[in-house]
């Protein structure tokens, strides 16, 4: 049998489906445990079946899914499986994803436009999640749209502790690629004793994944900035502020993000661009089409297990953090 069990005959039980097998696995070494042996596959038409090979009733499941692309595909496979958890009688279901997928639809910037952050938690709620597990959501609010508890991980101290071992403390700055990601950046800042500065862009409303305009609000003239985000996707967004940060007498730029999407041009952009370093975590799967030699990729799985591990044994994922979270 798959599984952990303590005291009362509480049974912990960590299912995955197929978008990310590898971290599934890095989380269940972790943890000490088999991932429960799964049957899943499409229909001719597309339809997705999933069955677990093992009982569940009563256990502690926690289901692990990133949200890769295709990225409907593999929300609707983990839906799927909540629900058949839901039908098996599992005891408690949690719900584990790395990177939350339709996080940045998390407000209407004009009318007529879904919020589809918080259909995707109405959709969690309805298959029968009783809490989820994530990791740095694009805005801190998206926990309010699910209605149960969420633990929100944060990937600072993992990607911190890279950078900061690089770098000449005392010429570092760090620096917000939006007004968005100040409150991150200034956590960074808190973490590394270095001071900030914020890149001011102006969108095209009309144009999707394009900037147009960057100032830099801050002193960069000579420094090694560390550009802090949480996600990296087309990588257009990111090679422009770095681009800015050079015309301001930059000495070095590195960049961090949470999550490596790397979508289209991004492995281009970022391999062309004067970067020294990308330095990312392995929310999502990076095939071998997307490694590029300044890429770094850091193990998010350890803090997973950390935190499943915390709310089995009914513990705290804030202590992780020291209270931040």
């Amino acid at each position: 049998m798959s599984g952990m069990t303590a005291a009362g005959e509480k049974k912990l039980m960590l299912f995955s489906g197929r978008a990310h097998p590898e971290l599934a696995s890095a989380v269940a070494r972790e943890l000490g445990v088999d991932l429960v042996p799964t049957r899943a596959f499409e229909f001719a038409n597309g339809e997705i079946f999933v069955r677990f090979e093992e009982s569940v009733r009563g256990s502690e499941a926690f289901v692990i899914q990133s949200h890769t692309a295709p990225i409907n595909q593999w929300i609707m496979e983990q839906l799927i499986m909540i629900d058949a958890l839901k039908r098996a009688s599992a005891k408690r279901i949690t719900v584990v994803i790395p990177f939350y997928g339709y996080a940045r639809q998390d407000k209407k910037h004009r009318g007529r436009e879904p919020i589809s952050a918080r259909l995707m938690a109405d959709l969690y709620k309805t298959a029968g999640a009783d809490r989820l597990i994530v990791v740095d959501l694009h805005t801190a609010q998206i926990q309010g749209f699910f209605d149960g508890p969420v633990d929100h991980l944060f990937a600072l101290a993992t990607l911190a502790r890279h950078v900061g071992s690089r770098v000449d403390r005392s010429r570092l700055t760090i620096v917000s690629p939006d007004a968005g990601r100040v409150r991150v950046a200034e956590r960074w800042t808190d973490t590394l004793n270095a001071p900030l500065a914020i890149i001011h862009k102006r969108r095209d409303p009309n144009i999707a994944n394009e900037v147009k305009v960057h100032e830099v609000v801050g002193d960069v003239a000579g420094r090694t900035c560390v550009l802090v985000d949480d996600m990296i996707d087309t990588g257009g967004t990111i090679v422009k502020a770095a681009e800015a940060l050079f015309e301001n007498g930059a000495a070095d730029v590195i960049v961090t993000a949470t999550h490596g999407i790397f979508s289209g041009p991004a492995v281009d952009r970022l391999k062309n661009s004067r970067i020294s370093e990308v330095v990312v975590t392995d929310t999502l799967p990076i095939g071998p089409e997307r490694l590029f030699d300044k890429l770094t990729v850091l193990p998010i799985a350890p803090l997973l297990a950390r935190a499943i591990q915390e709310v089995f044994n009914d513990g705290s994922v804030t202590s992780l953090f020291d209270g931040a979270a």
